[in-house]
């Protein structure tokens, strides 16, 4: 199984990139899966050359293809002027239309004060329902001040057996017998209802 992990953070060190890592972490243990990670922040050159050319660089296609062949994805950005950074936004910009329909996403930001965190509804969530992705419940938050914290940890371990257990698939009423429950990966499924 790949996971596919997209960090808009822009310093070094990234305490958006921190959080990515948690999560990920999180969540390739649960799922088995093996992590690959994005950094957009050395990508974004290629990406306002693909907004202004339509031609993706060699390292943004990569990318791209990448998150398009996730089983699972985790984006986390920084919060920016009270929503997600124009670097994180460009980069689905550029995406293909249907890459993400029925793909399980787990969605997270950092920001400086816990007022931001609301941008995780208002923002995040609305822009991958419009992509037709599959939004886990828990969305994960980190402010300054929750880093080393309690309820981070607890936050980042639900929202990633969330993600890991979407990765897996759910019961459905076709697809190969498993254990005398019938399987179907839960983005397929989600997919073949998109087409429909």
């Amino acid at each position: 199984m790949k996971l596919v992990v997209v960090s808009a953070g822009l310093s070094v060190p990234s305490s958006t990139r921190l959080l990515a890592d948690r999560l990920a972490t999180a969540t390739a243990e649960r799922a088995a899966a093996e992590v690959e990670v994005v950094e957009l922040r050395d990508l974004a050159v290629e990406i306002a050359h693909n907004l202004t050319n339509g031609f993706p660089g060699r390292r943004l296609a990569a990318a791209l293809d990448a998150v398009t062949a996730a089983d699972g994805l985790i984006v986390v950005t920084p919060v920016f002027s009270a929503s997600y950074s124009g670097l994180f936004k460009s980069f689905f910009d550029v995406l293909e239309q249907d890459a993400l329909a029925g793909k399980p996403v787990l969605i997270a930001a950092t920001g400086g004060s816990a007022r931001h965190s609301l941008v995780l509804e208002h923002a995040l969530r609305p822009l991958f329902a419009y992509l037709r992705a599959v939004v886990v419940p828990t969305a994960v938050y980190a402010a300054s001040e929750d880093w080393g914290a309690q309820g981070l940890p607890e936050r980042v371990d639900r929202a990633a057996g969330e993600l890991a257990a979407l990765m897996k698939g759910l019961p459905t009423a076709r697809g190969p017998k498993t254990g005398g429950i019938e399987v179907t990966p839960f983005a397929e499924r989600l997919a073949s209802l998109s087409r429909r």
